[in-house]
């Protein structure tokens, strides 16, 4: 009589198993085929990269949470690099060695700098688009 419950819960056990590896299996499956939404600002982003355009901010600045917030989800495409070591006691090497002076600095291919810009500005300085 034992051996035969021991059997239900082992058979129970496995089963629960299979189902919950099924089960997680088609909700990864679901989230991996569903398409990213482009962000308005994508095609300028990655035009802004393509052309050289270089996004020098710290994680504590608010003039670069500012610069961020107006590429919107968009700004997941642009060449940035943190300044700021993690604890903010300094900079980091590559932003001394580049003499970043202030946040938010964007460097362009031809070595001209822009402090906090506007996205026309960027426009302007990189012949890209900005979408109305």
């Amino acid at each position: 009589m034992q051996n035969t419950t021991n059997m239900k819960v082992f058979f129970s056990i496995i089963g629960l198993l299979i189902v919950g590896s099924i089960a997680g299996f088609m909700i990864q499956s679901k989230a991996s085929s569903t398409p990213s939404i482009p962000g308005k600002f994508d095609t300028f982003a990655q035009c802004l990269k393509d052309q050289g355009a270089t996004f020098y901010g710290a994680f504590w600045c608010p003039h670069c949470k500012a610069q961020k917030e107006l590429f919107g989800d968009s700004v997941k495409l642009l060449n940035y690099v943190e300044c700021s070591l993690p604890d903010a006691s300094g900079q980091t090497q590559n932003c001394k060695d580049k003499k970043i002076e202030g946040y938010p600095t964007w460097e362009f291919k031809d070595g001209s700098r822009l402090n906090q810009s506007t996205l026309e500005e960027l426009a302007t300085k990189t012949s890209c688009v900005l979408p109305k």
